[in-house]
């Protein structure tokens, strides 16, 4: 599992770097089209668009890999061992929990819908704009599934000893 979970750290990272260094090169294009040229792009207005939602949610999925969301864990470590593990698998439990009800079948919901949608400039479905909710959606519950497992083995360890 955590040769799974460090190929998918360096695939989720090479995406959103991609996505960042794209979205870079189209915002700058926008400004030198709209302000040099008087002749805004109106393609890379829409792509940049489409790379921002990307990059925002892969982002976060990549982020929950790394543990490094915002946390007020002033409660949790106050908690005895044993509690505190417990606080942790109902944290992670809890996001799985959203994960699975918001992001991957409220963005399928979402995704289908806006399938049948063109895109103004691009004329490509929408839906690909709304693809990344549930792909991200089924990451984050992979990370979590991973932290879940990682508390647990982290346990076992402790009483072992």
């Amino acid at each position: 599992m955590a040769a799974i979970k460090h190929a998918l750290d360096k695939i989720l990272a090479a995406l959103c770097i991609g996505l960042f260094g794209f979205l870079v090169l189209l915002v700058t294009w926008q400004v030198v089209t709209r302000f040099v040229f008087n002749d805004p792009s109106v393609i890379s207005e829409e792509l940049a668009k489409y790379c921002f939602v990307w990059l925002v949610l892969f982002g976060a999925a990549y982020v929950f890999g790394e543990k490094g969301h915002m946390a007020i864990e002033f409660v949790k470590d106050r908690l005895p061992g044993n509690l505190r593990r417990g606080a942790e698998v109902l944290i992670e439990i809890t996001v799985i929990v959203f994960s699975a009800l918001v992001l991957v079948i409220g963005g399928y919901k979402a995704t289908a819908l806006a399938w049948t949608q063109l895109s103004a400039a691009l004329q490509i479905p929408v839906g690909y704009l709304y693809a990344a909710i549930p792909a991200s959606g089924i990451f984050i519950i992979f990370y979590c599934i991973y932290n879940v497992v990682q508390i647990v083995t982290a346990k076992k360890s402790t009483v072992e000893l």
